[in-house]
């Protein structure tokens, strides 16, 4: 796989064992892959670097995460934002998808169920290149 195809994917989340099961999962399957478990150290990130996919926790200490969608909509409008919540409600839901998000998944979630989602959302980036 050559860099231009290689995609990147930030993730945050405030639980360790999410980022822990996630980031290996994602290499495996080829993806550049950053974690933060503190929203701020997140979107000073995002400042920095455009990532192709951002998958984030909503309820976290600090910036939450529709408040990091929303920024990273703004920063990075091409970027696809997969949000993973163990809060699911179809409010949150709507809320996120008014927003932008490409996709919502309720906590727990099974590893294959994210990957999936990330390929699609990948998909949609090569489609709208």
């Amino acid at each position: 796989m050559t860099d231009q195809t290689q995609k990147t994917i930030l993730i945050l989340d405030d639980e360790e064992i999410v980022l822990k099961r996630l980031k290996p999962a994602l290499e495996k399957n080829g993806y550049l892959v950053e974690t933060f478990s503190r929203s701020q150290e997140a979107f000073d990130r995002v400042m920095e670097k455009n990532f192709d996919i951002v998958i984030t926790d909503l309820k976290m200490d600090g910036l939450d995460g529709m408040q990091f969608l929303t920024l990273v909509k703004e920063q990075s409008p091409m970027t696809e934002v997969i949000v993973i919540t163990g809060f699911a409600t179809m409010e949150t839901a709507k809320s996120s998808f008014q927003k932008g998000v490409f996709d919502f998944l309720a906590k727990p979630f099974k590893l294959a169920e994210i990957i999936e989602t990330v390929k699609k959302a990948e998909a949609k980036l090569d489609q709208d290149a």
